[in-house]
């Protein structure tokens, strides 16, 4: 109402862009579409005010709401994946790059190796990328997946044990198949290593008891809380308090042998190592968004997210498409484009025209460039959100087929269109 008066150019791009998004169908994993609850809490007043620091312990007065809000997206946080005392929540990292970085910088010195999945395999950019912080200050060993997709856990503990990483990363951004994080533990343990789960992609599913939790074996679990889990831009950091680490800071009581808790180092590296004060306003929604996460309705929508990825998977299968790992046990799914003569980008493309959004992506041991890979990846996540089921997974499919062989662009986009308009946002 404000906006069209005050700025009609921003107004006119938002709406723009809801237009978009209501027209077009989403198949990228890590969208999402948040409640209005959501929205209204990231455009609250709560953005006005500066918290550096943690509750109770702020560098500027008038913060004592910003600690209420704080501190019920922590309590929120531990009860939505049943965690007791032993362990923390960090809920100020502003995304999950940041909070992966928080965690290198808190149990790790510059240089030290780390261990983690290859980008090419479905890792993540902080899990050794030559081009992220993480390849450029640490010492990264990388794992693969098979040629046909699955990790291999023998494998990744011979690595480990030639390699002797002080950190092992189990998680990914590109891997459709449940991943066994008590093999992981058994690895870490065995050489003595951090074990750090990233569950960005799969926070939802395993909130709602879709994907086994990480939270019986992990020294600290990362994760956004959008994707899956269905909340705002954000990060949360779970890390254990009774797992001692020495201190980098050592208070002036202590000294060279001065140890603390894995979780007081991460707040440490959160504030005032990495960033100044708290998006307020994101944290509120992100405790929407956990208190959302811990209703009957979330956990049925999780498990049509996966009933949905395992029926878009199949109705693709049976039109000749070829899937990494033949199939998905989650939200997503890679497709090897190879016998369909496109790359990832001419497909990614050529479905956006038609108003199908998928991102271009690259599968294990691709030939291919980044930029131009061999294949795309495709979730369910926000078609899960717009209230679709298996009915609608069969005809993607069938639109997906028929944009990238015989179809006529005009002819599907008006198919893509009826269809959003049956579902809309």
């Amino acid at each position: 109402m404000y906006l069209k008066k005050s700025d009609p150019q921003v107004a006119k791009l938002i709406a723009a862009e809801t237009k978009r998004q209501n027209e077009t169908l989403d198949l990228i994993p890590s969208e999402n579409i948040v409640s209005n609850s959501v929205l209204e809490a990231i455009g609250s007043p709560l953005i006005n005010k500066y918290s550096e620091g943690y509750a109770g312990k702020r560098y500027y007065a008038g913060n004592a709401v910003a600690d209420d809000v704080e501190l019920l997206a922590i309590t929120r946080a531990k009860k939505l994946f049943k965690l007791g005392d032993e362990w923390s929540v960090n809920v100020q990292a502003l995304s999950g790059s940041p909070a992966n970085m928080a965690v290198y910088f808190a149990l790790l010195k510059p240089g030290d190796t780390v261990m983690g999945m290859a980008l090419s395999s479905g890792g993540h950019l902080t899990h050794g990328s030559p081009a992220n912080f993480s390849g450029k200050l640490f010492r990264m060993v990388s794992y693969d997946v098979t040629k046909k997709g699955f990790l291999d856990y023998n494998e990744i503990a011979k690595i480990a044990r030639k390699e002797k990483p002080k950190m092992i990363i189990a998680g990914a951004t590109a891997y459709p198949r449940v991943i066994d994080f008590q093999k992981f533990s058994n690895i870490a343990k065995e050489i003595g290593a951090f074990l750090m789960v990233d569950m960005a992609h799969i926070a939802g599913l395993v909130a709602a008891g879709s994907h086994p939790s990480p939270f019986l074996y992990a020294d600290v679990v990362t994760t956004t809380t959008h994707k899956t889990l269905r909340g705002p831009r954000g990060a949360l950091i779970f890390s254990r308090n009774d797992h001692m680490i020495a201190s980098k800071k050592n208070p002036p009581a202590g000294g060279p042998g001065t140890k603390v808790s894995i979780s007081r180092a991460i707040d440490q590296t959160v504030f005032p190592g990495l960033q100044g004060g708290p998006h307020d306003n994101q944290t509120a929604a992100i405790a929407i968004a956990l208190s959302e996460a811990a209703t009957p309705a979330f956990k049925k929508y999780a498990k049509q997210v996966v009933k949905n990825a395992k029926s878009l998977a199949k109705h693709l299968q049976q039109l000749g498409f070829t899937l990494i790992s033949g199939g998905t046990d989650n939200h997503l799914m890679l497709i090897d484009l190879t016998n369909r003569g496109l790359t990832g980008k001419q497909a990614q493309d050529k479905l956006e025209q038609a108003g199908i959004i998928v991102n271009r992506n690259t599968i294990p041991h691709d030939t291919r460039s980044p930029f131009d890979p061999s294949g795309i990846r495709i979730g369910t996540p926000s078609l899960t959100t717009r209230g679709m089921k298996e009915k609608e997974m069969k005809e993607i499919a069938a639109l997906i087929s028929d944009t990238l062989t015989k179809g006529s662009l005009s002819v599907i986009q008006k198919r893509v269109k009826a269809l959003c308009t049956k579902f809309p946002l």
